[in-house]
């Protein structure tokens, strides 16, 4: 276990004597373990073509992240579909001009 100060210790005390409560309301608390369930469970295997050139981009984009090339599409994706990733107005291209 790494090295904790004295804050964490007292905070890890309180948490192992029951004395802390939590603070989310009854909708966090569903969203949160929604969001875990979600995370645990895998899902299905999906096959798609894609451009030499856009799997490339994608593997070169992950590498940069520290990701595997097939997460990032997969967090892409899930972003896209719960509408936290919109088009911009113009595209974002990086390259030589």
């Amino acid at each position: 276990m790494p090295k904790i100060d004295e804050y964490e210790v007292e905070v890890l005390n309180a948490f192992e004597k029951g004395q802390l409560t939590s603070v989310a309301t009854k909708a966090e608390l569903a969203r949160f373990k929604a969001a875990a369930r979600a995370t645990v469970i895998k899902g299905r295997r999906v096959n798609i073509r894609l451009s030499s050139g856009d799997l490339n981009d994608v593997q070169v984009k992950a590498l940069e992240e520290g990701m595997p090339y097939q997460t990032l599409i997969a967090s892409v994706l899930h972003r896209y579909v719960t509408g936290r990733l919109t088009e911009q107005s113009e595209p974002c291209r990086q390259g030589p001009s």
